[in-house]
């Protein structure tokens, strides 16, 4: 028996619900806790405690005929198995429950307390008992919709029991900047995770550029998370498929992982730890990936229910399907898809449609599962050579052979099933619907349609990543690059036409002393707000604002003279003194983020290039520091000669 099945025999034995204090001390004795360490978490007494135990076993050694003591309550237990009368006592008491229970709408995750929950044995006791082992890893994946998430509801729930620390990261939650930049991602999982924890991140004194995130990530948790737990620590990721849809960041980021789940068997810290890793398996097909890029740990992947599930669930939905028909039935079409029964026994307790209208219906627009057949047509069409491997799949009256990466890929999605070395199609619902909807003319227009709009949306990420590769990650000004290559065509174009072109170099005072005294996140915020400020006074389409170097700016103004120029440079000095960025270890007396410029102009010549102006910006730049900062030089008149 698992612990949910003898709380459901007493229950049903008694006819009432176990009160809260009665469960928890059930469900403590399951786990070995004493009495003293229950009074702790539950601020009932002691020896209270006992006297409920007490009356439980009383209960139990009744209810089963042997003597129940809290020594060998789960030794006793676990290896019996419910005899067919105590089923049906619990099946009966659940039945008399139903009326005043509403049905759930399968959207989500099954809640904790949900009667609609069907258990996998034994998959949810090899999780539970995996969680025990130090620096364990457990690795649920599967198709959507197949019961993920519920899962590890109940896996951690099992751990809050024990007591143990939890803590989740949903990928879908984290945004694509930080996905796309491996420092960015683990700042921010360090960082969220201990706001979980309830712990003040201090990722600045843990972070060492020297030493790179990854090592820098890896003693955060093991210098400053887990000293401050002292206890097993669940660490669950949901939605790790999202990792897979950045290449560079999962080499990086999975190999830590697995080096966390190995490090268990070295430094002591590191066995609080317990992964629990949730990905889909559907991402394979987008990212042309024939299996998971992480394969370690204990894998999970959740099976389909069994006719007797699916009748003890149409009972919870208060349906009166005395015998296996109407299950087989519905299970002829489904299978026994854990969605697919679910959503058709909502309707049908709900009496919004009678199982034959549902069966009728199923494989076409008009029927319940028309929205989840329309996004697998959709991410078939986007993927001709796999639709024509599943219609071939689906017109055959027997399983067929299908080139391996095709297989494994509609595998993943959970459209096909392996009989041995062919595979056929998971449910009748997707024989009858594929058979209709990929049929080679329909298949080859869609493809037309899909690549046409694929072109046009590659069109638009090819200017788009034009545009960000012109970018500055941080200031989301120009960069360096496309810096470069401007300069040089106003140089050029500007010799042409015989007018002047003017750049400004400005550099922020004593930023390595900001740095270090405020730390490398306040730094990132100040060359954020001091690049905002030059941005807003150079308000000309034609000008130009880049980060140049480090805490260094450049603005190209084409068709400006030194005098233009200088008010340009003036203002932006006026107007990063007016942020009051307080900055106490800079040594202009002011206390304040100031910069200093350096200001070149000229007309150019066809025969020089643009390196001249910029080395006379730099050099009135080094003039304007070595005065003293927080001022503004004029190169003098460049002379070509040099």
């Amino acid at each position: 028996m698992t612990i949910e099945e003898v709380i459901s025999l007493i229950c049903a034995a008694k006819h009432q619900h176990l009160t809260p204090v009665q469960e928890l001390v059930l469900r403590q004795a399951w786990e070995g806790i004493t009495y003293t360490n229950m009074a702790r978490v539950s601020y009932y007494e002691a020896d209270y405690l006992r006297n409920v135990a007490s009356q439980l076993w009383q209960s139990l050694s009744g209810i089963l005929g042997i003597p129940i003591t809290k020594t060998n309550f789960r030794s006793m237990l676990r290896t019996r198995t419910l005899a067919p009368e105590q089923k049906k006592s619990i099946e009966a008491f659940s039945r008399d429950l139903l009326p005043v229970m509403p049905l759930e709408f399968p959207s989500s995750p099954v809640p904790l307390d949900s009667p609609f929950y069907i258990e996998h044995p034994p998959l949810e006791e090899y999780c539970y008992q995996e969680l025990e082992r130090p620096g364990s890893l457990i690795r649920i994946k599967g198709a959507r919709k197949t019961g993920k998430s519920s899962l590890l509801a109940r896996i951690l729930a099992c751990a809050k029991r024990r007591n143990y620390t939890t803590a989740c990261i949903d990928f879908q939650q984290i945004d694509n900047r930080s996905l796309a930049n491996l420092d960015k991602l683990l700042r921010s999982f360090c960082a969220n995770i201990s706001r979980q924890l309830n712990l003040q991140p201090k990722l600045d004194d843990y972070w060492d550029e020297e030493l790179g995130s990854k090592i820098s990530c890896t003693l955060y948790f093991q210098d400053y998370l887990f000293a401050q737990l002292n206890r097993p620590f669940v660490l669950a990721l949901k939605e790790v498929n999202r990792i897979f849809e950045y290449p560079e960041i999962a080499r990086e980021f999975l190999p830590l992982l697995r080096f966390w789940h190995e490090g268990a068997n070295n430094p002591e810290a590191w066995q609080q730890l317990r992964l629990v890793v949730v990905h889909c398996t559907e991402v394979y097909v987008p990212l042309q990936l024939n299996q998971s890029p992480f394969n370690v740990g204990l894998p999970i992947q959740l099976s389909e229910f069994s006719l007797q599930q699916v009748q003890d669930l149409a009972e919870r939905h208060r349906l009166d399907w005395a015998n296996v028909r109407e299950a087989q039935r519905l299970m002829a079409m489904v299978g026994g898809h854990p969605y697919l029964i679910r959503l058709a026994l909502y309707r049908l307790g709900s009496q919004e449609v009678t199982l034959e209208q549902l069966l009728q219906e199923a494989p076409t627009l008009a029927g319940i599962y028309s929205d989840h057949l329309q996004s697998y047509l959709e991410i078939l069409r986007k993927h001709p050579e796999l639709a024509a491997a599943l219609h071939k799949v689906v017109m055959a009256s027997k399983g067929v052979k299908l080139e391996a990466i095709a297989a494994c890929k509609l595998e993943s999605l959970g459209l096909v099933k392996f009989n041995g070395d062919e595979v056929v199609p998971s449910c009748e619902l997707y024989r009858l619907y594929f058979g209709t909807q990929l049929s080679p003319e329909k298949v080859f227009r869609a493809s037309e349609s899909f690549l046409r709009d694929r072109i046009k949306q590659l069109e638009r990420e090819n200017r788009e990543l034009q545009r960000l590769c012109s970018l500055d990650d941080l200031t989301q000004l120009a960069n360096r690059r496309y810096f470069s290559k401007q300069i040089e065509l106003e140089w050029r174009r500007l010799a042409r036409e015989t007018a002047p072109l003017s750049l400004i170099l400005c550099d922020i005072d004593f930023f390595k002393n900001y740095n270090d005294t405020y730390g490398h996140q306040a730094g990132d915020t100040c060359l954020q707000r001091v690049a905002s400020a030059i941005h807003e006074v150079t308000r000309r389409p034609s000008d130009i604002v880049a980060r140049y170097g480090g805490e260094e700016f450049a603005v190209i103004l084409p068709r400006t003279e030194a005098n233009g120029a200088v008010h340009v440079a003036e203002r932006i000095r006026e107007k990063v003194e007016a942020l009051m960025i307080p900055h106490a270890s800079s040594q202009v007396h002011l206390g304040f983020v100031t910069v200093s410029l350096g200001i070149a102009s000229t007309i150019p010549e066809s025969q020089h290039n643009s390196a001249i102006l910029l080395r006379a910006a730099d050099e009135a730049l080094y003039l304007s520091k070595a005065q003293g900062r927080n001022r503004i030089t004029l190169s003098p008149i460049l002379n070509f000669g040099l």
